[in-house]
C-alpha cells in the first residue's frame, strides 16, 4: 500500500477512535449524572396526582399520608387533583410523565383494574405503564336499605328481590364504580335482578335512598354512618372478611349467609414504568413509614378505612389478580362507564 494511502487510513482510523472516545466519555458522563441524580432523589417537590376532586376517601388518603411522606423524603408533597373521565385523565398524565419519581398516581382499585374492561382504546395500561410503590388502605363496603323495605337481613332482602324481579332499585355513585360492579357481582352470584340507578357521586345517591326513591345502596362506611345512626337507613351486611369498628353490630356477608361476597376498594401509589429502582425504594419506604405513623392510623380510623400496607411485589400480585377477576364480572354484566 502506498505511503499516502497509509497516511489517509491512519487519519481516518484516528478520527474514528477520537469520535468513539468522545461518545464513550459522554456516555460515562451521562451515566454518572444519572447515578448522581438517583442518589440525590428527591431534590424537589413530589406530586401525588389524585384522580378525583378534593373531598372523598381517595383525596383524604392522599392528604393523610402527605405530611409523613414529605418528612421522610425531605421534600414537600404536592396534591394535584386531576379529576375526570373515570380516573383516566390522571392515569394518562402519570403514565406519560417522566419516569423520575416526581409524579405519582394515587390509584383507586376500580379505576386501575376495571377501566381497561370498561373503556375501549385506553391511552394507558395498568401493567405496562406503571410501577407499583405500595398499597395504602382498603375501604370495605356496606349494603343498606331504606327503612320502609320489609327486609331485616340480607337473606330476607334477596328473597324479596326474587319475589319481585325488576321492581326494586339500587343506587350507586355512578356507572363503573366499585358499588356498581360489586352489586353486579352479587346479582351474578345469586341469580337475582335489581335495577341499577347511577348518580353523579355518592352524595346524591345516598339522598335518594334516604328519600325513599331508591330501595337499596352499597357504599363506604363514612358515606352511610350518619344515616344509619339516625335511623334513615338500615344496614344489612358488610362486604368484608370481618366486622367494622364503625358498625360493630352489622354482620359480614359471610355471617349473613353469603360467603362469596366481599367488596373492598383499595388505594395505592404507582409511579411511571421505568422509574429508577433507587427512587422506587425511597418512595416505598416513605409510604410504609407513613402507614405506620400513629397520626395516619388515627386519621384512617376516623375516615373509616383500614390500613393495609403492601410492598410493590404484593401490590403487583393484587393488581394482576383483580384485573382478571373483575374483568370477568364487568364483561358478564356488560358494564360500560359513563
Amino acid at each position: 500500500m502506498r505511503p499516502k494511502k497509509l497516511l489517509q487510513l491512519a487519519g481516518i482510523t484516528g478520527a474514528i477512535t477520537s469520535k468513539l472516545g468522545i461518545v464513550l466519555a459522554f456516555s460515562l458522563l451521562m451515566a454518572s449524572g444519572l447515578a448522581q441524580s438517583q442518589s440525590n432523589y428527591p431534590n424537589r417537590p413530589v406530586t401525588l396526582v389524585v384522580p378525583v376532586p378534593p373531598g372523598g376517601i381517595l383525596d383524604a388518603v392522599a392528604r393523610m399520608v402527605m405530611p409523613s411522606m414529605a418528612q421522610t423524603l425531605g421534600q414537600p408533597i404536592v396534591i394535584d387533583n386531576k379529576a375526570g373521565a373515570g380516573g383516566n385523565i390522571a392515569a394518562s398524565f402519570v403514565a406519560k410523565s417522566a419516569p423520575d419519581g416526581y409524579n405519582l398516581l394515587v390509584g383507586y382499585s376500580m379505576f386501575h383494574v376495571g377501566n381497561p374492561s370498561m373503556y375501549p382504546n385506553l391511552s394507558w395500561d395498568p401493567l405496562r405503564d406503571f410501577t407499583p410503590i405500595g398499597m395504602l388502605v382498603v375501604s370495605p363496603h356496606v349494603m343498606a336499605v331504606h327503612p320502609s323495605v320489609p327486609a331485616k337481613s340480607l337473606r330476607e332482602f334477596v328473597d324479596l328481590v326474587r319475589a319481585n324481579p325488576g321492581k326494586l332499585n339500587y343506587a350507586t355513585s355512578g356507572n363503573g364504580s366499585v358499588p356498581h360492579v360489586g352489586v353486579e357481582l352479587f346479582k351474578q352470584q345469586n341469580n337475582i335482578f335489581i335495577t341499577h340507578i347511577p348518580y353523579k357521586g355518592a352524595g346524591p345517591a345516598m339522598l335518594d335512598v334516604v328519600a325513599g326513591n331508591v330501595q337499596m345502596t352499597v357504599a363506604t362506611p363514612p358515606s352511610l354512618a350518619g344515616f344509619v345512626q339516625s335511623g334513615k337507613m338500615r344496614p344489612l351486611a358488610v362486604a368484608a372478611s370481618k366486622r367494622l369498628a364503625l358498625m360493630p353490630d352489622v354482620p359480614t356477608a359471610a355471617e349473613a349467609g353469603f360467603p362469596g361476597f366481599e367488596l373492598e376498594a383499595w388505594v395505592a401509589l404507582f409511579a411511571p414504568m421505568g422509574t429508577p429502582p433507587a427512587a422506587v425504594q425511597k418512595l416505598t419506604e416513605a409510604a410504609k413509614l407513613a402507614m405506620e405513623s400513629p397520626n395516619v392510623r388515627k386519621s384512617a380510623e376516623t375516615a373509616g378505612v383500614e390500613i393495609r400496607y403492601m410492598s410493590p411485589t404484593q401490590l403487583d400480585a393484587v393488581v394482576r389478580k383483580d384485573i382478571q377477576y373483575w374483568s370477568n364480572v364487568i364483561k358478564t354484566a356488560n358494564i360500560r362507564a359513563d
